[in-house]
């Protein structure tokens, strides 16, 4: 049986959780984060997540955050939405105002981290950044790295009180709990996964798309599976999937955790990147060759790959 297809969600089907370029110093590479930018948008991105985790947004000052939001707001096309979020309410609605006024098209706020507050205390939180701008706000849910998860009750209010909060990106490694979100959420309510290895699990259930670090290098791959899928494809996105575990495996370990090999990625490419700031950085001496032989190995599968009709080449 054929079924319409479902759609992408209101920021695309992909959305690149961008590194921040930093140059050999340590300073931020405004320059260097337009150039990533435009290269993300040419390979696969519809959309763009700045000073997110990836993006090393704890480690960056209000001032380069700013900076960082404006110049890649009016470098690219896409929308670009504001990591703004901090486990400090007031701060999160100050940063909130000053993205919206820097030109973002919208908000990801994260649950407060470290302070591990009730349910009461992360409602009072996502209200007061959601009063703060009329831009539409993604709830960033990732409860191993904040020790809380936004719970169903808690979220379906939010969504209730607060139309500009209009999705989740959902990272909690429970496609059920997912499931049962936005079963209840309503139709317009945008479930992004936040973790690339469950993004199709998460489509299953009704997600739109991805909030993805992997698309830093496999972004028309990832593009290409959510269209799929979406467009009722299961089995050709379910083995364009499966041809991406290797690739997509390589964002994160204990001994090279998220971002550095995103951006030992970057470098291998040539493009810019710099160090992760501590406590994240520097790199361990093996990940770069580790992520050339990552690329090496993808490029074997692309050059190997049957012709799909419709689809082009991701080296194009």
């Amino acid at each position: 049986m054929v079924t319409a297809a479902r759609r992408a969600g209101r920021f695309g089907a992909v959305v690149t959780a961008m590194a921040t370029p930093f140059d050999a110093d340590g300073r931020l590479d405004i320059g260097g984060a337009v150039t990533l930018a435009r290269y993300l948008v040419d390979n696969g991105s519809d959309g763009l997540l700045v000073t997110g985790t990836t993006g090393e947004g704890p480690t960056l000052s209000d001032s380069e955050r700013t900076q960082l939001w404006a110049a890649v707001a009016r470098g690219v096309t896409v929308p670009v939405i504001a990591g703004s979020g901090t486990n400090d309410t007031a701060h999160s609605v100050e940063l909130t105002r000053v993205a919206t006024e820097a030109g973002a098209a919208g908000i990801l706020a994260v649950t407060p981290y470290y302070n591990r507050p009730s349910q009461g205390g992360i409602a009072a939180h996502f209200a007061a950044v959601a009063a703060a701008t009329s831009l539409p706000v993604l709830v960033y849910d990732i409860p191993v790295r904040t020790g809380r998860k936004v719970a169903l009750d808690t979220m379906l209010q939010l969504v209730h009180d607060f139309p500009n909060i209009v999705g989740v990106k959902d990272a909690c490694a429970d496609p059920a709990g997912a499931a049962r979100l936005m079963a209840r959420a309503g139709a317009g309510f945008d479930c992004y996964s936040g973790d690339d290895s469950l993004t199709l699990p998460l489509l299953a259930v009704g997600a739109v798309g991805v909030v993805s670090v992997a698309s830093h290098w496999v972004g028309k791959e990832l593009g290409e599976m959510v269209r799929l899928y979406l467009e009722g494809d299961v089995e050709g996105a379910r083995e364009l999937n499966a041809a991406l575990i290797d690739a997509v495996s390589f964002q994160s370990s204990d001994e090279a955790p998220n971002p550095l090999p995103a951006k030992a990625v970057l470098r291998a490419q040539g493009l810019p990147a710099g160090e992760c700031r501590l406590p994240m950085g520097p790199a361990p001496d093996w990940l770069e060759p580790k992520a050339g032989s990552m690329l090496a190995n993808l490029d074997l599968w692309r050059s190997s790959r049957p012709a799909r009709a419709g689809v082009t080449s991701a080296n194009a």
